[in-house]
């Protein structure tokens, strides 16, 4: 039995958990090969590194993050500059490879400059 989604939300939001549902199906985070997953808002990026075999966060950035949040960075730079701090924490971690999972974003916009980001910085996915 699937559960239902809310009909008073926004039709965008909707589809989005619907996607994310059929995407979460296929994508699963191993201690080798952990999961990425991205949410992003209309102001902020957030992305963590997920083993899901054990259910624990791996590594953690995001846009308001406290390290980010003295530098000056313009709208278009933040998912960079998010990936380069993901990838910092993540190689402390000896994580190279990841399953990326989009969370039911489009990979348009925001989401492909930071996984083109991440692929720039050497994590494999």
């Amino acid at each position: 039995m699937s559960k239902q989604i809310h009909s008073r939300t926004n039709k965008k939001v909707v589809d989005r958990r619907r996607k994310k549902r059929r995407i979460r199906g296929t994508v699963f985070g191993v201690p080798g090969r952990p999961r990425l997953s991205i949410f992003k808002s209309a102001r902020h990026i957030y992305a963590q590194i997920i083993d899901d075999t054990e259910g624990k966060t791996l590594a953690y950035a995001s846009s308001v993050d406290k390290s980010l949040s003295k530098k000056k960075i313009g709208t278009k730079d933040v998912p960079s500059v998010v990936a380069k701090l993901l990838m910092e924490r993540a190689k402390a971690k000896n994580i190279e490879t990841i399953v990326f999972d989009r969370n039911g974003f489009l990979y348009h916009g925001n989401v492909k400059k930071f996984a083109d980001a991440l692929r720039e910085g050497g994590l494999k996915f």
